[in-house]
């Protein structure tokens, strides 16, 4: 079994090229989908979050509304961390449940736009960055979450910077140019999991 690390930052394109890696034949455990099932009703994880930041956050049907949760912790690092906090232990939890529970013939791909952050990185025998120019990420994150400019810088800032993952990374798809040059990117990656 290999594992390896996909990230990136805030609209980079690690889900396209998660679902490239996918189709080629990679176990892929998705960390955004994982949390998301993590803060649903009445789960710890939701119980946890009301009692740090209150019924606000909540929509009308009494789920988190991360929208309203993201503004909270957008504007302020110590309730980021705060989330964090509460959320990632949960989340490695359930990606460690799923490592273990995975043919060991496989290749796994933990899609994580948090893995450093998270400490993931020890997890992982390849780690690979997805990164784009920056006028295309912001677009991207418009497009997919209608959600304005300086939105989105606050995100991006609030992550470990690409550059740092960059040095860090084993592997980088750049993803600013056409699909296809992502896809013949991700499948020669693929070929050195295999080496």
């Amino acid at each position: 079994m290999k594992i390896i690390g996909l990230t990136g930052s805030f609209g980079t394109g690690k889900t396209f090229v998660a679902s490239v890696f996918k189709s080629l034949g990679a176990v892929v455990i998705d960390a955004d989908r994982i949390a998301h099932e993590c803060i649903k009703k009445r789960t710890p994880v939701y119980k946890r979050i009301l009692r740090k930041f209150g019924r606000g956050v909540l929509n009308s049907s009494g789920s988190i509304d991360r929208a309203k949760l993201g503004r909270i912790v957008f504007n302020n690092k110590d309730d980021l961390k705060s989330l964090n906090r509460i959320v990632h232990p949960e989340v490695i939890k359930i990606i460690e449940e799923r490592i273990k529970s995975t043919d060991d013939e496989k290749i796994i791909v933990i899609d994580a736009p948090l893995l450093v952050e998270a400490g993931l990185v020890g997890m992982v025998d390849m780690l690979v960055v997805v990164t784009c120019s920056k006028r295309k990420q912001i677009a991207r994150c418009r497009s997919k979450f209608g959600i304005e400019k300086e939105e989105i810088s606050k995100r991006i800032r609030n992550q470990v910077s690409i550059e740092k993952k960059k040095k860090m990374s084993d592997l980088i798809i750049e993803n600013s140019g056409t699909r296809v040059q992502t896809i013949r990117q991700v499948r020669e990656a693929w070929g050195d999991v295999w080496r």
